[in-house]
């Protein structure tokens, strides 16, 4: 489903990725290891389309993204493309619904196709309680997990979660990770996840190992 060639990347004169192949099937759950530094996270904003490489492609669902332009990448990414943070970047003046349909919006839903699937992702989240609340009102797990529905509101093919427990106590940690399993389960999803949590990474299907702007194992 992903197919990540040649991948190449320098800031200045510090090569950061050095040529990454990384192949994804669809529903498959990956995570991405490796000390800071080794380009984890360029890689992730790479095959978001948040940054360009300086070399190699990025192909999804056989469509490749270096031959769009900059309106066909926002296009592209805001469908096919969810994105989950270390920190879960809600706006703060918006409440938990509101923020989640923010990206259908964009899409050009209506409001209330927007609110019913925004609506269906709280319940399913344990969250159909909250969703008036705005982030100042929610616990660090509550926050994440809206920001999970938020990335899942226009059924993106692909999830990359960057450090998305990263700002979790143990608890709502292994909660987020669980739900990222049911979530694949359920809607066959799939997920890259940068992470430094080693259960995290155990617990996924296959584990990618990076060092030195390259994948190791």
């Amino acid at each position: 489903m992903l197919k990540a060639r040649s991948i190449k990347k320098s800031y200045g004169t510090l090569p950061i990725l050095k040529g990454v192949d990384l192949d994804v099937s669809a529903g498959e759950i990956v995570s991405i290891v490796g000390a800071s530094g080794a380009g984890k996270s360029s890689l992730l904003n790479i095959i978001g389309t948040l940054d360009k490489p300086d070399s190699g492609r990025i192909l999804l669902n056989n469509a490749d993204t270096s031959v769009m332009n900059q309106k066909q990448l926002s296009a592209f990414r805001n469908k096919e493309i969810g994105f989950i943070f270390q920190f879960h970047h809600l706006l703060a003046e918006f409440n938990a619904i509101e923020n989640i349909c923010i990206p259908a919006y964009i899409a050009g839903k209506t409001k209330v196709e927007a609110e019913t699937r925004a609506s269906e992702l709280l319940e399913m989240l344990n969250l159909g309680h909250r969703k008036t609340h705005k982030p100042s009102q929610l616990s660090g797990g509550e926050q994440q997990r809206v920001a999970v529905a938020r990335a899942l509101i226009n059924s993106p093919a692909l999830i990359l979660a960057d450090e998305p427990s990263g700002n979790l106590d143990s608890k709502n940690a292994m909660e987020l990770h669980q739900l990222f399993f049911s979530l694949r389960d359920q809607f066959k999803q799939t997920f890259i996840i940068v992470t430094h949590n080693e259960e995290l990474a155990e617990m996924s299907d296959r584990k990618v190992m990076m060092k030195d702007g390259l994948i190791e194992a």
